[in-house]
């Protein structure tokens, strides 16, 4: 995996470079990003960039140059901007088979008559989840363990997965070895929350590990890890995607339409993973729905109204959140078109600039923002298992007052 192929983070990609260029890259790092950011694929890029045999020539030679400080000889690495990506090192590694290459992560215990459990013993199933899915989160991890490991996982004792004890007597193992091909070893840890108070076992080897060895850990919530583990790794925070960044990828990667990618992308916040998974659901036009509801509301038409609500009752929680961040963004884009001229109106797609037009005749700026204020608190309440019914319903009230009497202070 190369830089080239990870979604934007191009900020990151550049301090990964510089750390190695300057020779201050520590002997573990931490990559702390939200879910869906990248930050899994970006180790696995940051990695094959250290073993490239063309981006660091080093790797080849008999007297490699360390990566972790001192000084630096004149035939140090040749510093490229990515991987070569076709090298041995670059093709073993992009398959997840670089003898110099370690992986951690959380497992299930298949029974009591198997307690030593380590990563090494799903290593075929992790290879295949990670070029499917490589911005997936962990319980679908666990779901794919379940679902395709060849150990027949049916009623694992640790149904949420964990690191294990044995799995630190194993990496301390696989680390003390001599590296196979590459002067340098990589460890990367996805998910150290799931290390438990066994973790310590790993202080001495992360505070001094053998020579030239890497510790990657990659994790999502920063308060779950160990703190004595926390302390001994250089922060490398990974930003969300941006919505550009999101719909430009799916775009291109995936050949969907600007007009849907647009949608997707608002809906997902940043999300690649939630991007993803409205890619396989049915396509539907949000923006359609959008403006139905607003005619069966302004119309005040209650047979109209029962039937919309009815049908967005069903479509379950996830979808109905989702369905409401869209509202919100059109929102936001109608009052954008207010102020917008004829020349930046370009840059909003021709479906949401014309609604925009349109609830700009309908609506005050007042009441714009009292609508986007209902939509988010109607998502608070989805969150907490409201009755979509009765939500939906009071919302479409609500939105009836807001634009036909213009009352902007409604009762709770």
């Amino acid at each position: 995996m190369q830089f080239d192929k990870i979604i934007a983070q191009e900020q990151v990609k550049r301090r990964l470079r510089e750390l190695v260029q300057n020779n201050r890259l520590s002997h573990a790092l931490l990559f702390l990003g939200k879910e869906g950011s990248g930050a899994l694929p970006l180790a696995i890029a940051f990695a094959q960039y250290i073993l490239c045999e063309k981006a660091n020539p080093a790797v080849k030679s008999e007297n490699a140059v360390s990566l972790f400080g001192g000084e630096e000889p004149e035939s140090a690495l040749l510093y490229n901007e990515d991987s070569c990506g076709v090298c041995a090192s670059c093709i073993k590694v992009n398959q997840l088979i670089h003898p110099d290459l370690h992986f951690s992560y959380p497992t299930l215990k298949k029974d009591t008559r198997h307690d030593k459990v380590v990563s090494t013993d799903f290593i075929s199933e992790w290879r295949e989840f990670i070029q499917q899915f490589p911005y997936n989160n962990v319980a679908d991890w666990i779901n794919f363990l379940k679902e395709n490991s060849k150990s027949k996982i049916e009623n694992p004792i640790n149904k949420q997965g964990n690191i294990t004890v044995f799995e630190c007597d194993d990496i301390s193992h696989k680390l003390s070895l001599k590296s196979f091909e590459s002067p340098y070893k990589i460890l990367i840890m996805w998910m150290p929350e799931f290390l438990g108070a066994s973790g310590n076992k790993l202080l001495k080897l992360i505070e001094e590990p053998p020579p030239d060895t890497l510790f990657i850990f990659v994790a999502e919530d920063e308060s779950a890890i160990l703190p004595t583990i926390l302390s001994r790794t250089q922060l490398i925070k990974i930003p969300s995607l941006s919505n550009a960044n999101v719909e430009k990828a799916l775009i291109k990667n995936y050949s969907v339409q600007p007009e849907i990618a647009t949608q997707i992308a608002v809906i997902s916040e940043g999300n690649f993973r939630e991007a993803l998974l409205l890619l396989q659901t049915p396509e539907e036009d949000l923006l359609l729905k959008v403006r139905e509801w607003l005619n069966v509301t302004v119309k005040n038409s209650v047979n109209a109204q029962i039937k919309w609500i009815d049908e967005i009752s069903r479509t379950g929680r996830e979808k109905q959140k989702q369905f409401l961040k869209y509202f919100i963004h059109l929102v936001e884009q109608a009052i954008r078109v207010q102020y917008l001229n004829e020349e930046d109106l370009g840059s909003i797609p021709e479906g949401e600039r014309d609604f925009g037009l349109r609830l700009n005749k309908m609506c005050s700026i007042e009441a714009q923002e009292a609508i986007v204020k209902e939509l988010d608190n109607a998502i608070y309440y989805i969150e907490r298992n409201a009755h979509a019914k009765m939500l939906f319903h009071s919302l479409t009230i609500r939105f009836l007052h807001i634009i036909k009497d213009n009352s902007l202070i409604l009762v709770h």
